[in-house]
């Protein structure tokens, strides 16, 4: 293959594979987690609360805490063909990456006969990565040195910290403020980001690069304590420093710094609930603002002083995405309710930008969850959730080259060429809940 692959094949290496919609985990905790992350007007935990509502803490009338571990196995597989003398080569590699840990704690601070409610959370809100292995089949990661990509590999984690307030305007509507701070790592090998050697044809190797961000949350909740409640929040963009990349060459020198800044998307929320003896069902919808987030907004190659592509990704296009969770508790068992939840993720990636994202095939369209509670005491709970995400068909799009760049081909698709990616995940939490009464 031509040397020019290299260029066109590193230039995916845009993010790594995130959570479930687009980079933003779906739920948070088990109990949360199992109601398909439904929350935002059905308070079953306070971890769904503090993370989608906290205008919703109102409901906890309790000090409580609450510790989730959650273990997730993913299984992304990457695809490309591409042209050659001899005829179309195509082939397909799978990620060797092992599982990811992902907790969360939180703590609500609740009093019967007080309308103030103070919470805190540290939730692991997105993370792990992608490890495809070198190829002798599959184009987009034959050795380097063959024109294609080799090894790639990434990982990101992004911790959460929020301090909640609630205030009850009376026995039925309250409302909520929640500050939120953030740290995240990100690694990338290699790092399209940077601008690549023009004698040696490839991108530098990256080391881990850390930001912090800052943002905020507000929400109202109503409970018209006939069953019926209703809710609806909105966290801001989390706005972050530049992540600060320093990095090598397969020939051991040094690579220009490269800066880069990737913000959290903002979300909005609203839902609608009902309770009584039996169930308690859940109903949510969320909008990702992606298309308006630094380092998501923008797409194509960076282009330098001289009016021509650098080989860097200047951003990765993403579209804005809607999420519907649903989830319902049955409580025919008073100690050990049942749960099952449901999520639905539209996918943020444009075909014809599909190059861009091809480290972040963590695109789960679908997930089931299933869940159950044991209720030791009137204090100490326990739950377990299972969940099972699935992409609906794969991602697909052309593999694109700055050098193919033309007024008709703003991005420069190779023709005749693809890449594609699908995944599964599957995870099973237990979380850990004590009351203190």
């Amino acid at each position: 293959m031509k040397k020019s692959l290299l260029v066109i094949t590193l230039s995916g290496m845009g993010l790594m594979a995130f959570a479930q919609s687009g980079h933003l985990m779906q739920g948070v905790g088990a109990a949360n987690m199992s109601m398909g992350g439904a929350s935002t007007a059905q308070p079953i935990d306070i971890n769904g609360a503090l993370q989608w509502n906290p205008a919703a803490t109102s409901a906890f009338k309790n000090t409580i805490v609450t510790l989730d571990a959650g273990v997730m196995f993913s299984a992304p597989k990457l695809y490309s063909t591409v042209p050659t003398p001899g005829g179309p080569m195509s082939g397909e590699s799978a990620s060797e990456l092992g599982p990811s840990v992902l907790p969360s704690l939180g703590l609500v601070f609740g009093k019967e006969s007080s309308k103030h409610t103070f919470g805190f959370s540290a939730f692991g809100v997105s993370g792990f990565g992608v490890d495809f292995p070198e190829s002798t089949t599959n184009p987009i990661n034959m050795p380097q040195n063959q024109g294609g990509f080799g090894h790639l590999e990434s990982s990101y984690m992004m911790l959460q910290l929020g301090a909640s307030y609630s205030y009850a305007i009376n026995d039925k509507l309250s409302i909520g403020i929640q500050p939120t701070f953030n740290y995240s790592a990100l690694q990338v090998k290699p790092n399209p980001l940077a601008s690549p050697s023009q004698t040696l044809g490839e991108y530098p190797n990256s080391d881990n690069a850390s930001a912090t961000g800052y943002g905020g949350q507000i929400g109202v909740f109503y409970d018209s304590q006939k069953g019926i409640k209703l809710g609806a929040s909105y966290k801001t963009e989390q706005s972050f420093s530049e992540f600060n990349f320093k990095g090598t060459f397969s020939d051991g020198s040094a690579a220009s710094e490269t800066k880069f800044t990737m913000n959290f998307p903002a979300i909005a929320s609203v839902g609608i609930g009902y309770s009584n003896d039996l169930l308690d069902l859940a109903l949510d919808y969320r909008r990702v603002f992606y298309s308006a987030t630094e380092g998501f907004e923008k797409s194509g190659w960076s282009i330098g002083a001289n009016g021509y592509p650098t080989g860097a990704v200047a951003g990765f296009g993403w579209k804005d995405i809607n999420i519907i969770s649903a989830g319902v508790q049955l409580k025919v068992i008073e100690k050990i309710p049942l749960r099952v939840g449901y999520t639905y993720n539209s996918n943020p990636i444009d075909p014809e930008l599909a190059m861009y994202s091809v480290s972040a095939p963590a695109i789960i369209e679908h997930a089931i969850q299933l869940g159950v509670g044991f209720n030791l005491g009137e204090k100490l709970t326990i739950n377990t959730t299972y969940h099972h995400g699935f992409s609906a068909g794969k991602t697909t799009g052309s593999m694109l080259s700055p050098m193919a760049i033309s007024p008709s081909n703003p991005n420069g698709a190779i023709p005749n060429s693809e890449v594609a990616y699908d995944m599964t995940t599957d995870m099973f939490i237990i979380g850990l809940s004590y009351t203190f009464k």
